[in-house]
C-alpha cells in the first residue's frame, strides 16, 4: 500500500467500516437536530429554547466527559461505542414514539419530554466521543494519520451536508414521524456497521495509577503543551460565539422567508464548503504554514459570521455559510491531526475527552450563549457580535501564541 496515496485509508477494511458507521450516525445526528429545532421551536415560538436544546446536550455531555476519556484508556473501545451507539437508538425511538398516537401524551408537557431524551443522549455522547477519537488510530498505520483523519472529515462533511436538507424535507414534505422512522433507521445501520469492525487491544499502559490520577495526567498533558492547548482554546472560543447554527429556524422563518426546507438547506450550507475543502486537502494536503493558515481560517469564520448576520438575501446567506464550512474545515482537520500526531496512544482517551470539554461540548453551550443574547438583543446583532468576539480571540491567541502561529508542519 502506497502512503502517498490520496486513498491510502479507505484501502484498509476496518478503517471502512468504522467511517461508514460514523457517516451514518453523523447523518442521523443532523436529520434529528433540524426536526427537533423545528419541532420544539413550533411549540414555544421562542429563541431562548432553541439554545437549551444545546445546554441540555452540553450538561450531560461535559459532566461525563473526564470520565469517559479515563474509561477509553482502560475498556475495550468498540464495547463503548457498541454501547454508545445503542442508547442512542433508544433515544431516536423514543423522539420517534412522541410523534406517534400513543407518545402524544408526553408532549402534552411541552418540550420536557424532548429535552429529557436530549439529555440522555447528551451522556452518550459524551462516552462515544473519546472513544471513538481513540479506536480511530487503532484501525490505520500512524503514517497515514493525517491521510485517515482527512477522509474522516470528508465522511462527516458529507453527512452534515446531506442531514440538514433530507431532514428538512422529510420534516416538510412527509411529516415528523418519517423523519424520526429515518433517524432510527440511520443509527441501527451505524450500530450495525460498528459490529463489524474487528475488535482492538488497548496500548498498555505506562502507570497503574488510580483513576484520577490518570485523569490528572491527561490535563497536565495538555495543559503543558502550549500547541495543543492554544489550538483547541482557539477553536473553543470560536466555536462559542461564533456559531449562528441555534437561530437558523428564526432565520428561516422570519428574516429569509424560506421555511423548514430553506432550513435544511441553511443547514447544510456549510457542510457544503467543508465537504469541498476536505475533498480538495485529500488531494493537496497542508505542508507549510499550518498556524498561521489556523489563525486565518478562524478570522474568516468570524467574517463570515458577521455578514450572516447582516444578510436579508437567502442566496447571500447560502454562500457565507458554506465559507464558513470551508474555514472551519481547514481549522478542524489542523487541530484533529496534531492531536493525534502528539498524543501518545494509551492517553488518546484523556486527551479527547478534554478537547471535547473544549470544541464538543463548545457547540452546544454556543447553542444557549446565541439564544440568551438573541433573547436579549435580538437575533441579528447577538450573531454580529458572536463574530465580533470570534476576531477578538483570534487577535488575541495569535498575539499570545508564538508557538503556534510559526507552526509549518501538522505531522
Amino acid at each position: 500500500m502506497s502512503i502517498t496515496s490520496p486513498y491510502a485509508a479507505l484501502k484498509i477494511r476496518d478503517y471502512r467500516y468504522f467511517i461508514s458507521a460514523r457517516f451514518c450516525i453523523t447523518l442521523a445526528i443532523q436529520i434529528q437536530a433540524v426536526v427537533v429545532s423545528w419541532q420544539v421551536y413550533e411549540i414555544t415560538k421562542d429563541p431562548l429554547s432553541l439554545g437549551l436544546i444545546g445546554l441540555a446536550e452540553a450538561i450531560p455531555s461535559i459532566g461525563v466527559s473526564l470520565y469517559a476519556g479515563h474509561v477509553a484508556d482502560v475498556v475495550q473501545r468498540k464495547k463503548i461505542i457498541l454501547l454508545c451507539v445503542g442508547t442512542l437508538l433508544l433515544c431516536s425511538l423514543c423522539l420517534l414514539f412522541f410523534t406517534l398516537e400513543p407518545g402524544q401524551f408526553f408532549i402534552s408537557y411541552g418540550v420536557i419530554p424532548i429535552y429529557t431524551i436530549i439529555f440522555i443522549s447528551g451522556i452518550a455522547r459524551g462516552f462515544i466521543t473519546p472513544a471513538l477519537f481513540a479506536f480511530m488510530p487503532q484501525l490505520v498505520p500512524r503514517e497515514l494519520y493525517s491521510n485517515a483523519i482527512t477522509w474522516n472529515s470528508t465522511l462527516w462533511e458529507t453527512a452534515s451536508l446531506s442531514g440538514p436538507p433530507l431532514g428538512g424535507l422529510l420534516y416538510g414534505f412527509f411529516g415528523i414521524s418519517v423523519a424520526y422512522t429515518t433517524d432510527v433507521l440511520l443509527v441501527l445501520s451505524g450500530l450495525l456497521l460498528a459490529f463489524a469492525v474487528s475488535n482492538k487491544p488497548l496500548p498498555p499502559s505506562t502507570s497503574d495509577e488510580g483513576m484520577v490520577e490518570k485523569i490528572k495526567e491527561g490535563l497536565r498533558f495538555v495543559y503543558n503543551n502550549k500547541i495543543v492547548l492554544s489550538a483547541i482554546s482557539l477553536d473553543l472560543f470560536a466555536v462559542l460565539f461564533g456559531g449562528a447554527v441555534a437561530l437558523l429556524p428564526i432565520f428561516a422563518d422570519t428574516i429569509l422567508h424560506v421555511g423548514k426546507v430553506g432550513l435544511g438547506f441553511l443547514r447544510a450550507a456549510p457542510g457544503v464548503g467543508a465537504l469541498l475543502m476536505a475533498l480538495y486537502l485529500v488531494h493537496h494536503p497542508i505542508k507549510k504554514n499550518a498556524g498561521k493558515l489556523l489563525f486565518y481560517c478562524v478570522g474568516g469564520f468570524g467574517v463570515c459570521m458577521i455578514l450572516f448576520g447582516l444578510s436579508t438575501s437567502f442566496w447571500i446567506s447560502m454562500f457565507l455559510l458554506m465559507m464558513s464550512g470551508v474555514f472551519d474545515c481547514v481549522s478542524v482537520i489542523i487541530r484533529s491531526t496534531l492531536l493525534q500526531t502528539l498524543t501518545p496512544e494509551n492517553m488518546k482517551g484523556r486527551v479527547s475527552a478534554v478537547n471535547h470539554i473544549f470544541i464538543g461540548s463548545s457547540n452546544e453551550i454556543g447553542m444557549f450563549e446565541s439564544g440568551v443574547t438573541a433573547r436579549l438583543f435580538g437575533v441579528v446583532r447577538s450573531v454580529i457580535i458572536g463574530g465580533c468576539l470570534t476576531l477578538t480571540v483570534v487577535g488575541v491567541t495569535s498575539w499570545f501564541s508564538k508557538s503556534l502561529r510559526r507552526l509549518q508542519r501538522v505531522e
